[in-house]
């Protein structure tokens, strides 16, 4: 991927780095475990981001 990125991708891809986490413990623990996981939760190795 080059160095120097349009603003627009650079922004998209810091996105997608933020959205990728955990749920945090008390969102658990809030919901009673309805909420467990992040479905939306993505692994470089097998999905990839359209630039």
């Amino acid at each position: 991927m080059a160095r120097n990125k349009p603003l627009g991708k650079k922004l998209r891809l810091a996105s997608a780095m933020n959205s990728n986490q955990p749920i945090p413990i008390w969102v658990v623990a809030k919901t009673k475990r309805k909420v467990r996981f992040n479905y939306k939760r993505r692994y470089w190795r097998r999905q990839k981001l359209k630039d």
